[in-house]
This record gives C-alpha cells, sequence and structure tokens, in this order.
C-alpha cells in the first residue's frame, strides 16, 4: 500500500499552504497528489501548478467532472498533463451530482452509468491517438451531415496508457468502474465494511471484463488528525461527515447518505439528513456517530494509525489517499510526516 495526498479544493484561502503540503508529500516519498473540483478553482489548473513545483510524486484529478467538458477536451488535458509532468498524471473522473451538473453546469443529470462508459471510451480512443469517430446514445463524432471529419490528437502523452480512475460511490457504478477503469477512487471507506460497500462490485466488474483485481487501483481518501483527545479529534469532523450525509444533494440522490446506511447507519443517515435539509447544521453534525467518524478516518497517535492502515491494508486499499487536517500549515505538515512514519511502522508499504 502507498500513499496519497488530497489538496481538496483550491482557492479556499490557504494557496501557498496548499503547495507546501505537496512539496513536504513529494519529499517523504508519497506517490500521488489529487486536486479536487466543484463549482470553483478547476483542477487541470491546480495539477499543474503543483507539477512544476514539484519533482517525483503524480498528480491526480479528484475529480476532473464529466458533465464540465467534451470527453476529447478532457483527452487533450490529460494528455497535456501527462506531458508536462513528464508522465505523472492519473486521470481521475467523476459525474458530479445532480445539483452541480444541472446547476452550474447545465447539463442533465441523466443515465450517469451510460454516459460515463461512452465518456470513457471516448477518451481512451483519444488518448490512444486513433482517429476519432464514435457513434453513442449520448456522443456522436463527427456529426453526421456537416463538415466534422475524424481527427487524431496531435498531442503525444509521455506514456501510452495514462491511468484513468472513476469516483464511484453506489454498486452498479462501482461495478462499472471495475468493468472499464484502472482504478476506484472511494470516500468514508470503513476498512470493515469495505468488501460489502466497494470491493464486491468492483471485483464483479473485473470479473465481468475478464480481469482479476492484479493491477487495479483501490483509492479511498481518509482525512487524518494526529493526538491524544480521540473524542475530540472526531468531532472536528463532524461537519465534514454530515455535510456530506445531509445536505451532499437532494434527499432523494444523496449518494453519500446511501452509503453510511450501506454501512449499518440507516436510522442515523435519515436523522442527519433530515436536520441538515431542515437547516440545523449543528444539530446534523451532533446526531454523526462517533463510531462513523471513527472508522472512516485516522485519528490518534502515530501507533494507533499504523494499526488503521493495517486494516485498511488487509482489506484491500492499495493507495491510501490522507487529507492531513489542521488549522495551520505546521500543523497539516506533522500530520503528513506522521502519515509516512505510521506507515512504516504499519509494514504494509
Amino acid at each position: 500500500m502507498r500513499l496519497g495526498i488530497n489538496l481538496g479544493y483550491w482557492g479556499a484561502g490557504m494557496d501557498a499552504d496548499n503547495l507546501a503540503v505537496a512539496q513536504e508529500a513529494d519529499r517523504l516519498g508519497y506517490a500521488v497528489c489529487w486536486a479536487a473540483e466543484a463549482y470553483g478553482s478547476d483542477a487541470p489548473t491546480v495539477l499543474a501548478y503543483v507539477a512544476a513545483k514539484t519533482e517525483r510524486i503524480d498528480i491526480g484529478s479528484a475529480i476532473l467532472q464529466i458533465p464540465a467538458r467534451q470527453p476529447a477536451m478532457t483527452a487533450m488535458t490529460a494528455a497535456t498533463l501527462d506531458s508536462l509532468s513528464g508522465g505523472r498524471f492519473r486521470l481521475g473522473l467523476g459525474v458530479s451530482g445532480p445539483q452541480v451538473s444541472e446547476g452550474w453546469y447545465g447539463v442533465k443529470f441523466d443515465k450517469p452509468l451510460a454516459r460515463t462508459r461512452e465518456y470513457v471510451e471516448i477518451v481512451r480512443r483519444a488518448m490512444s491517438r486513433e482517429r476519432l469517430s464514435f457513434e453513442g446514445e449520448h456522443w456522436t463524432l463527427p456529426l453526421p451531415g456537416g463538415p466534422g471529419k475524424p481527427l487524431k490528437l496531435t498531442v503525444h502523452p509521455e506514456r501510452p496508457h495514462i491511468p484513468l480512475y472513476i469516483a464511484a460511490i453506489g454498486p452498479k457504478n462501482l461495478e462499472q468502474t471495475g468493468e472499464i477503469a484502472d482504478g476506484a477512487l472511494l470516500i468514508f471507506p470503513a476498512a470493515a465494511h469495505l468488501e460489502e460497500t466497494a470491493l464486491k462490485p468492483i471485483r464483479a466488474g473485473r470479473e465481468k471484463a475478464g480481469r482479476t483485481m492484479e493491477g487495479f487501483d483501490v483509492v479511498p481518501t481518509v482525512p487524518l488528525a494526529i493526538g491524544d483527545d480521540i473524542e475530540a479529534l472526531a468531532d472536528t469532523f463532524r461537519p465534514y461527515t454530515a455535510l456530506y450525509v445531509g445536505g451532499m444533494g437532494s434527499r432523494k440522490q444523496n449518494f453519500y447518505n446511501r452509503l453510511a446506511q450501506r454501512m449499518g447507519y440507516e436510522k442515523e443517515a435519515a436523522e442527519i439528513q433530515d436536520k441538515y435539509l431542515a437547516g440545523d447544521k449543528d444539530g446534523a453534525a451532533a446526531a454523526v456517530p462517533h463510531s462513523l467518524i471513527d472508522s472512516t478516518t485516522l485519528l490518534g497517535s502515530v501507533d494507533r494509525i499504523a494499526d488503521g492502515m493495517r486494516a485498511y491494508a488487509a482489506a484491500g486499499v492499495t493507495t491510501l489517499t490522507l487529507a492531513p487536517a489542521g488549522f495551520t500549515l505546521d500543523e497539516r505538515i506533522a500530520a503528513l510526516r506522521a502519515g509516512a512514519e505510521a506507515l512504516e511502522r504499519a509494514g504494509v508499504a
């Protein structure tokens, strides 16, 4: 198992700190630095900047939003970033959610599985530098009856195959991810539930494609906080967990709420969502069970975190992405170093 770092969203007032965190992760031997996008900073610009300021660490999009870009544009971006970084780019894709897709991009959030499958196929074809033509339900290239003709990507990617990841939560999406991708980007992963909530459907997808799990990258993002008071550390993540379980999406379409239910928190997930959508964010945070937070984060001493890393490795995680907590740069750097030390103590690298 290797370690990654997730910078989250750029532009939240910690941009210089984020670069310092990425550079320290590079120095410590972390495998990959991921950047996110929603409806603020875009990931490719951040990743190009990080790539220019680091030497060895991979850069990855977690995620590029499918409704934000035509698939050929994503292939162009991936090829460019791979070339600029010297072959260090990992392409992470995701459908986002209905509120962002329809509210920000004006793209209907319908048939996400079929759209993702077509999107991935077009991206792969374009990055392979074949002349691009495609006939599907959601995209047709070139458009019929017009002046368009099949074109070939002019940029030569640094590598013949750029690793492609999909952010997946639901069972059907996870199964398709196993079938068509090189890795899965996961969130709120509990080691004890990982087989049922993620790996079982991923494995089914791999088998459907005639492949094993060999070489498939299982990449959950896990918040990390160092300290002695586990309860207090967990409490700092209550608003974060409440946001996703309670407010990330509508009442009918909240993938994170459904995930919490699949982990055995049906009643609690409903209460968190009811309170969050009613505007009681503090009440929603208070309703998050300590066990849900503790099982989906790494909290405590270096030894306790090492125990957690062993559990994730045993569950099938191949790249553990850390989101180090801290109010200052020094605190985040300390957490980053503790993560590297914990991995060494865990003996699973």
